[in-house]
């Protein structure tokens, strides 16, 4: 695939993904599989930061307010990067998990700063 524009290089990056998908049911099934694990394990990482982090305060509370931007910066990210034209659920699933993994992950340098 020759590379002209902008938008095809969205095109590059996604196109063969989605004909690897759709070559076969089992496929379709371990991309659904594998997101729905990156959003549980992405969810549970998240969650266990934030009952670490500990009840709220004048800290915790910038703490969560900075990890709730990342998480929304990287929707927004993701909107941009992601098609909307083909597999539109299957990149939502993506989205979000990228998202609690981004705040996640916020709140885990945030955690091992405190401590040391």
């Amino acid at each position: 695939m020759k590379i002209k524009s902008i938008s095809d290089i969205h095109n590059a990056i996604f196109h063969p993904l989605k004909s690897w998908a759709e070559q076969s049911t089992g496929n379709w099934n371990i991309l659904i599989g594998v997101g729905f694990l990156l959003l549980m394990g992405s969810a549970i990482f998240t969650y266990v930061f934030y009952k670490k982090i500990g009840q709220d305060d004048e800290r915790t509370n910038k703490i969560f307010l900075k990890s709730s931007y990342f998480m929304l910066l990287t929707i927004i990210l993701c909107d941009m990067i992601f098609p909307k034209e083909y597999m539109w659920n299957i990149f939502f699933l993506f989205k979000y998990a990228l998202a609690f993994l981004a705040g996640g992950i916020y709140m885990a340098i945030q955690y091992k700063k405190d401590l040391s």
